[in-house]
């Protein structure tokens, strides 16, 4: 859809931080679609500022933290209010639901132009709990609450997300020309990097390393392929709290030296063009970038059937979804596609297919652009 011509001069966003993650990457790419587009943009975040953060400041944008403490922060309102004066007429635009509570009271009385906030994942708590509570109140201020799934837009409505004027699904994008399809020669120079042996087959997955992403299930599934199929590794990309934990696992299902530990990285686009396939073992997702981002690699993909991911992945077409929390489940839809390289080639060509039609960045930009416009979706 495309945007009317007149634009808001001045958007401010409210993030938590800019910690690497798929949230704060499409927050990233969209400060930087909107200054293409002519807009201000600031970036304000709730908490700190992230290790992110210096890649907006290098593109001349500022990124400002109020330091929020855990808890209520008065503090922290009082320093968000003091962002918010400076941008009168200015959209803000909020980022899940801590920041969106914090930054509608913080805004409070201000002379801003329009309040949209984007929720990044899918609700949680069946709606219920403190945190879901004061979203839901402030949504009474705001004008328009994105979902970033077809699937997370009829949750938030199922648990009473009512926002002044709409209630939307925009789905996230990623800058496609970052991104080349996987290729045997990748393949052979990520083995070898890794210290492997040749032809070793590799399986990854992108995430932090939290209960979330469920990296157990996906550790106890690959032990099952590993007995099939000696000749594989499993990387995990991402850090995170669980890492330990995950080791552990790793260990007590005896294919700790095959499961890579890779960290967080920068050049996640260049370990993707070496995998054979990608794993995305989460009990909740919202919209994927990590999916996004292998289907522009041209990987076959086996992820579980929650939230938006089915709207990535086309079940038999670009890969497999299987339940959450089912290791067995996720070992055989992984093999049955390492079994059949034919298989994995149609799939992958077929993500890649899929995602250049309808997953890039400046669709994306452009729907956001018509939601500042105060254009209404058809």
């Amino acid at each position: 859809m495309k945007a009317r011509s007149v634009r808001p001069a001045s958007v401010v966003h409210v993030v938590e931080n800019l910690e690497r993650g798929g949230l704060e990457r499409v927050v990233i790419e969209l400060v930087r679609a909107q200054r293409a587009l002519g807009m201000r943009c600031r970036v304000v975040c709730l908490f700190g500022r992230g290790a992110l953060a210096d890649e907006l400041a290098a593109d001349g944008v500022d990124v400002s933290a109020c330091g929020k403490r855990r808890g209520p922060d008065m503090r922290a309102l009082r320093r968000l209010r003091a962002q918010l004066r400076h941008e009168p007429g200015a959209v803000l635009h909020t980022h899940n639901a801590v920041a969106h509570y914090y930054a509608v009271l913080a805004a409070i009385g201000l002379p801003l132009r329009q309040v949209v906030n984007t929720r990044h994942a899918m609700p949680t708590t069946g709606g219920s709990g403190r945190r879901e509570w004061l979203y839901r109140q402030a949504m009474r201020l705001t004008d328009v609450c994105v979902a970033v799934c077809e699937a997370a837009r009829r949750q938030l409505q199922a648990h009473g997300v009512r926002p002044r004027k709409e209630l939307v699904a925009i789905p996230n994008g990623i800058r496609l020309e970052r991104y080349r399809p996987a290729s045997d020669a990748s393949r052979r120079q990520l083995v070898e990097v890794l210290g492997l042996p040749r032809g070793t087959v590799l399986v990854g997955s992108v995430g932090r390393l939290n209960r979330v992403k469920d990296q157990a299930s996906l550790i106890r599934a690959f032990g099952r392929v590993h007995q099939a199929m000696p000749a594989t590794a499993l990387l995990l990309i991402g850090d995170g709290p669980e890492r330990e934990a995950l080791a552990e696992v790793a260990h007590g299902e005896g294919v700790y030296p095959a499961v890579h530990f890779m960290g967080d990285r920068g050049d996640v686009d260049v370990l993707l063009q070496g995998l054979d396939l990608f794993v995305m073992s989460s009990v909740s997702e919202g919209y994927s970038i990590a999916l996004l981002e292998a289907s522009a690699a041209g990987l076959p993909i086996v992820a579980t059937d929650v939230g938006g991911n089915g709207e990535i992945v086309r079940n038999a077409i670009s890969g497999r979804l299987v339940p959450a929390s089912d290791p067995v489940a996720l070992a055989e839809a992984m093999l049955s596609i390492l079994d059949d390289r034919e298989l994995a080639g149609r799939m992958g060509s077929a993500g890649r297919a899929w995602v250049l039609e309808c997953g890039s960045f400046r669709s994306m930009a452009e729907r956001y652009a018509a939601v500042y416009a105060g254009m209404v979706f058809a």
